[in-house]
């Protein structure tokens, strides 16, 4: 089987027909024609100005704020380097994203998994959890679409959240870089703009809105933080890659961002369709939620069929996947990430057939 006949569902990222090529070529060509000399110089360790202040002003907060990253998972271990000390308490949901779990694992953090429900982060059990006498630095969510489960917070939730940081002096850190990407529903407010006591640092990234290349994310947390963190990041790179910030500003006054994201909403909201209802006629065990937005659906697997096992038998017939057990410390056995972002309509319905087929040869292994 060639590369070509790989199926994959394992990465989040667009497919390249829903890259916007032509928006992004124009908005290089005006980054170096109108600053030639921002963009290709050495700049502040904090980020691009002009993009620092565009961010500044969706969010609503001061430029100093802000700081401009290489990437969001950047900017998670400039937030984690800051906060986290070997040894210390830190809240992530389970499931949770693969490499913010991994990062946190390698630092030495104690990682306490509170699950997540329909409504995201069940806030009752980490009150729970908090009443035992755990104190966590640091509480990190993922509210909207959530990576893996896609799952959203709802804003109760969000709003019993803030008030459990503000009663346990934690600080939530809301990684959102699926808050764009809505099929349906009403868009929550950000845990960051109902902040009143300083409690959130809020994180995104334009990988799910422009493209995965620009490698381009963010932080928005208070002056004093971001100032710290800017000089960790100074001594790190001196300045992060200012010819990408200045596409994306450029990408982003145009408006171009905003035909991006309706191209991705669009097209991932089909895909999403149609691997649900592809699950539904291949996989009728298969238990899963159909998200109302982001890149990932999270299934469990019928018949209590492995999830190595299910990896491995997928593999063998050209279809990539993601365990759940990469999600969470000794869990997600019998649980799969699903990525539509990167699967064109046409290939989708024979993903999952190859899909069902390898759960079939798995689940009649153990007969």
């Amino acid at each position: 089987m060639t590369a070509a006949d790989l199926i994959s569902f394992a990465r989040g990222a667009p497919s390249l027909d829903i890259v916007d090529i032509a928006g992004l070529t124009e908005a290089a060509t005006r980054a170096f024609e109108t600053d030639p000399a921002g963009i290709t110089g050495y700049g502040s360790g904090l980020g691009y100005l002009p993009l620092r202040e565009w961010i500044a002003g969706k969010h609503g907060v001061d430029t100093g704020q802000v700081l401009v990253t290489n990437g969001s998972m950047q900017a998670d271990a400039f937030l984690f380097g800051h906060l986290v000390s070997a040894g210390d308490d830190v809240v992530t949901e389970a499931p949770t994203y693969d490499r913010t779990l991994g990062v946190l694992v390698d630092m030495g953090a104690k990682v306490h998994h509170v699950p997540v429900r329909p409504d995201g982060l069940d806030v009752e059990e980490l009150r729970r959890l908090l009443a035992s006498g755990v104190r966590p630095v640091l509480v990190h969510v993922i509210p909207n679409f959530q990576n893996p489960s896609g799952a959203t917070l709802s804003l109760a939730n969000r709003r019993t959240l803030l008030e459990l940081a503000v009663e346990y002096g934690f600080t939530v850190f809301e990684d959102d870089p699926y808050a764009e990407i809505r099929f349906s529903g009403e868009r929550l407010p950000t845990m960051l703009s109902l902040d009143t006591d300083g409690v959130v640092v809020h994180a995104s990234s334009f990988t799910k809105t422009v493209c995965p290349g620009v490698r381009v994310g963010y932080l928005v947390g208070p002056a004093d933080m971001i100032a710290a963190i800017g000089n960790r990041a100074v001594s790190t790179y001196i300045t992060p890659g200012l010819v990408a910030q200045g596409i994306v500003h450029q990408f982003c006054i145009s408006g171009a961002i905003d035909r991006s994201v309706r191209t991705v909403c669009d097209a991932l909201a089909h895909r999403c369709r149609l691997l649900a209802e592809a699950l539904r006629t291949h996989l009728p065990g298969a238990r899963f939620t159909e998200p109302a937005g982001g890149y990932f659906l999270w299934v469990d697997l019928p018949d209590g069929a492995r999830a190595d096992a299910v990896f491995e038998a997928a593999a063998a017939r050209g279809v990539a996947v993601v365990k759940g057990t990469d999600f969470v410390l000794g869990g997600g056995k019998h649980s799969l990430r699903l990525a539509y972002s990167a699967v064109t309509d046409d290939r989708i319905e024979e993903g999952v057939r190859r899909l069902a087929d390898a759960v079939a040869s798995v689940t009649a292994s153990r007969i």
